[in-house]
């Protein structure tokens, strides 16, 4: 597991502090049901006993155990799921899962993909731990342990901090803390909810960074989101060219309206056009700005043409 984020409250603290690292498998008891639950004798010393027996890890058939189907990962990469299942079939499961007991299985509350490793591996048992929490802290377990291993993509981030406001009603500087991170990084991690769902499906596949993405929320209109993340996708647009696209798209600029015909102004340029056409016997073009300024074009076909207009403006130097 990756080392665990610092955070001075809550579950903020990772992990580690809820699940003992590096733990083996020496000394595990086995267990088909529920461990034995606090003792009616009301001896503080036996109460104490029972607790420290209940964090121990016991061996669990992996038929007993259920994935939480609220949990926050809803994709899982088979090349990496296989790769950690030939690590566990040589070395085992070190640190084990973490599950609450429900009416007649265990959830998992964290460890889902050593779960589904194990399965892969044709274990038939594995180490859990088990424990009972609300189920705000299986959230927030999920949450964390998933962020730690950097296995979720932005949308089911965002997703889960939605759940946490929704739900629980926590704030964001609540979730900052428990997951260890800025409280501006949670609400611009949300503010991907606000995309498409067409644009937000390409985020998840890979098609568009975050980068991209958090470019094109600054189109409120979700079509106009959707056609330009297809333009990037189409264009393999960088992220600093895909905030130009949507900045053009902000705003366009007007189109540009030619002088009337009847104008004398007009009259007397296209005169010295023509004038000047006589001159080097090409097309020429004024391009005015304003009264003083401007650009003249003048346009060749041929390098043959070309070499002739500089041999022409050579004479007209001579």
């Amino acid at each position: 597991m990756a080392q665990a984020r610092k955070s001075g409250l809550g579950l903020g603290k990772g992990l580690d502090s809820l699940i003992p690292m590096g733990m083996g498998l020496g000394g595990i008891q086995k267990s088909d049901q529920k461990p034995k639950t606090e003792g009616s004798n009301g001896s503080d010393a036996v109460h104490d006993q029972e607790e420290d027996e209940k964090r121990q890890p016991v061996l669990l058939k992996l038929s007993l155990i259920e994935p939480n189907r609220e949990q926050p990962r809803k994709q899982f990469d088979e090349e990496a799921l296989n790769e950690l299942a030939e690590s566990i079939k040589r070395y085992g499961i070190i640190q084990p899962l973490l599950v609450q007991k429900r009416e007649d299985y265990y959830e998992i509350i964290a460890g889902e993909r050593r779960w589904r490793a194990a399965k892969l591996a044709r274990l038939k048992e594995v180490p859990v731990i088990v424990k009972d929490y609300s189920d705000q802290e299986i959230m927030e377990i999920s949450l964390i342990e998933n962020i730690q291993r950097e296995d979720l993509n932005p949308i089911e981030e965002a997703s889960a901090y939605q759940r946490l406001i929704d739900e629980f009603h926590l704030k964001h500087e609540e979730i900052a803390l428990r997951v260890s991170k800025s409280r501006t990084a949670i609400t611009n991690s949300m503010r991907l909810l606000k995309l498409d769902k067409r644009v937000q499906l390409m985020l998840i596949e890979g098609e568009i960074s975050g980068g991209h993405a958090r470019a094109l929320l600054a189109l409120d209109d979700k079509e106009a989101q959707y056609m330009a993340a297809e333009k990037v996708i189409e264009n393999k647009f960088s992220v600093r060219e895909t905030e130009k696209l949507v900045k053009a798209l902000l705003n366009p600029k007007p189109p540009k309206v030619s002088a009337s015909p009847d104008s004398g102004a007009d009259v007397i340029y296209k005169n010295i056009e023509n004038s000047i056409r006589d001159i080097l016997g090409t097309k020429v073009n004024i391009n005015r700005k304003d009264t003083n300024r401007g650009k003249i074009e003048i346009e060749y076909y041929s390098m043959e043409e070309l070499e002739r207009l500089m041999d022409l403006f050579k004479h007209l130097k001579g």
